[in-house]
């Protein structure tokens, strides 16, 4: 229940003000409550006749945080605060649950961190079954047991590949990519998608790096040719920081069509394949278009961006590894990029562009300052 009447609002400012005045002079607040002020608690307009807290509090939501923020500030005998804080401090588990609900719903959130939440606000209820309670810890571990391996597995893979050292000025977050598939499919029989999957993405990461803050415009034609072909006889034409990453990839691509080829599937690889050809050559129209100060319409930047954005790519090569859940079906109906892969693309690339703007405006704002410092002063 809120405060609605000014006379209200002026009695409780009054008394914290008091209080606030006194402290210092050591006063006891229980003590002095009635010589200083009204008889009447302000906190009673929060209970019923019966001396219960009233119902409709449950559907006041300012009025449940004021009281709860209030019971913090109580002193001893403030028994209407004292009511208040008890239930709130016996189920904390509750507690806990609502303030990480709050600070990232659950439909924001991945599944597996969700259950680290979930399962201690589970244990807590007086009415939980142990043997399921013991099963959801042992799966939990279990799985977490194969996640580990699994990073490690692809650290070590990237590790060997040298990226900080050898191309320097590409993002190193590996780690990131692995979290990222995680979200994707958590599930243990999707252990060699994830592993190959996160290959793609740390290795596209580093493409998408060569072409916007590193590579020439001419390495980065013969880069989108050899692409197109994807032949290993095309790595002679590149430029040698360019060999390992164009040999990498190719390989990545091959091991995963010796594990598909096993159950039948090797021909899905294609559909990746095709999708991540595309993005580079989006990525090379582009670098085309800032090389010749070219700034195109709407619907032709659009046309191009959702490629470069990489959703297609990526829900296409998510599902390569995904068995007899996914059929040709399965990536036809993605080509063909119905109404509700269409629009999440296009709020994708918008909500990517608005963080690149600014990005890209504080870094031309820092240009400019360190040109006027330049200038003044060396």
């Amino acid at each position: 229940m809120r405060l609605n009447k000014p006379c209200d609002t002026y009695m409780i400012h009054m008394e914290i003000t008091g209080m606030l005045v006194a402290h210092p002079f050591g006063f006891d607040f229980c003590d002095n409550r009635a010589s200083m002020f009204h008889q009447v608690d302000i906190f009673h307009i929060y209970k019923d006749e019966n001396g219960s807290f009233k119902d409709s509090l449950t559907n006041d939501v300012q009025g449940m945080l004021e009281l709860y923020e209030a019971t913090y500030m109580r002193v001893q005998g403030e028994v209407i605060l004292d009511e208040a804080f008890d239930p709130l401090q016996r189920d904390s588990a509750l507690s806990s649950l609502i303030q990480a609900t709050l600070k990232l719903p659950l439909w924001k959130s991945a599944p597996r961190l969700e259950c680290l939440n979930y399962i201690p606000f589970y244990q807590a209820q007086v009415s939980h079954n142990e043997s399921l309670l013991r099963l959801a810890k042992l799966g939990f571990n279990l799985l977490q047991s194969l996640h580990k391996k699994e990073l490690s597995l692809v650290s070590k893979w990237w590790k060997g590949l040298d990226v900080p050292n050898k191309l320097s000025y590409a993002r190193d977050r590996i780690v990131e990519c692995y979290f990222w598939v995680v979200g994707v499919y958590f599930e243990p029989q999707y252990s060699s998608s994830r592993i190959f999957l996160t290959k793609l993405f740390g290795l596209l990461t580093v493409i998408d790096d060569t072409y916007d803050a590193y590579g020439i415009y001419e390495e980065l034609e013969l880069f989108t040719e050899a692409i197109q072909r994807w032949s290993i006889t095309c790595l002679d034409m590149l430029p040698n920081y360019m060999k390992p990453i164009y040999q990498v990839l190719l390989d990545v691509f091959k091991e995963m069509e010796e594990m598909l080829a096993k159950d039948g599937k090797a021909s899905h690889l294609s559909y990746a394949r095709e999708s991540v050809v595309e993005m580079i050559k989006s990525y090379m129209t582009q670098e085309k278009w800032n090389k010749q100060g070219y700034t195109p319409p709407s619907e032709e930047y659009l046309s191009v961006a959702l490629v470069s954005i990489g959703i297609i790519m990526t829900i296409t090569s998510s599902f390569v590894g995904m068995g007899d859940f996914v059929t040709d079906e399965s990536f036809k109906w993605i080509l063909n990029k119905p109404l509700i892969l269409h629009y999440s693309n296009v709020i994708s690339r918008l909500l990517d562009d608005i963080v690149s703007h600014k990005r890209k405006v504080q870094t031309r704002m820092l240009f400019k300052k360190i040109t006027n410092l330049v200038q003044n002063y060396i």
